[in-house]
């Protein structure tokens, strides 16, 4: 006859394996649909041809945990190029994107900001979903962007993580970012991509980020606003992130705006509700 004992470790062995939600996971994927680098549906490149189409579009986000670092890998729908030479202003071999990855670790209201880092215009997080850590994918080297953030977002200071080291391979970025500045990957992180493009030389409050304006310029996105009042991002992830055609029309919704009565909410997508 089968003891106590035996019996217990028999039913323990059988029993479905429960993953809390809280739990540390390996590995986080996230996509997107082609074809919705435009915002909330009007906006345009600028006009100079080194702003070839899809630059802007994100396809595929992966957050793997390496053991005393995270790797973030995003990959767009062009070829990433140089051709402002980022390494001669100590650069990190690309010169176009820059990329904002926002995280809430803890889902709890009134935990982390609603607000965007400065330069995205008028967006926000819902309180539900403030971030808590945000890290950022920039051409721009480790001193000059931690310069911006610096005088630019004092009060963001503490959460933003600036990445070891960073990347650009083919249509994929690569930042790696050391663990312990973000904690392991939680099972219900919630994660948002904000794609947006390098500036150099930003408007005086904007943290290293180009401006969308009514009509497109050389160097200007077009289809929005010429004030602040328009979200200054070109893609995000919405919906489920899974990739599904459905999503652009999620985006369009979540990135609609009215000047002076609306601001466009930036969604996390919570891992475990997918």
């Amino acid at each position: 006859m089968m003891s106590f004992r035996s019996a217990l470790v028999v039913a323990t062995l059988l029993m479905p394996t429960l993953v809390v939600a809280g739990s540390p996971v390996k590995k986080l994927v996230f996509s997107d649909p082609a074809g919705d680098d435009f915002g909330p549906g009007s906006y345009t490149y600028p006009t100079h041809a080194v702003y070839a189409p899809g630059s802007f579009d994100l396809r595929n986000v992966e957050i793997t945990d390496k053991g005393a670092t995270i790797q973030f890998k995003v990959k767009l729908g062009a070829r990433i190029k140089d051709p402002w030479n980022s390494k001669d202003w100590d650069g990190n071999g690309f010169s176009l994107q820059f990329v904002q990855i926002y995280i809430d670790t803890d889902h709890k209201a009134g935990s982390g900001f609603t607000k965007p880092l400065p330069g995205l215009g008028g967006a926000k997080f819902a309180a539900d979903e403030a971030w808590d850590k945000l890290v950022l994918i920039s051409p721009q080297g480790k001193t000059r962007l931690g310069q911006e953030v610096k005088y630019k977002a004092r009060a963001m200071r503490k959460s933003v993580v600036i990445p070891r080291k960073t990347r650009a391979r083919g249509k994929t970025l690569t930042a790696i970012v050391k663990k312990s500045d973000l904690g392991p990957i939680g099972a219900n992180w919630g994660i948002q991509v904000v794609v947006q493009s390098n500036e150099g030389y930003p408007a005086k409050k904007d943290i290293l980020t180009r401006r969308v304006n009514q009509v497109r310029g050389e160097h200007r996105f077009g289809g929005g606003h010429d004030t602040a009042c328009d979200p200054h991002v070109i893609d995000i992830l919405a919906g489920k992130a899974k990739g599904e055609k459905t999503e652009i029309a999620a985006q369009k919704r979540t990135l609609a705006y009215t000047c002076n009565k609306k601001l466009a909410t930036l969604p996390m997508i919570y891992a475990s509700k997918r």
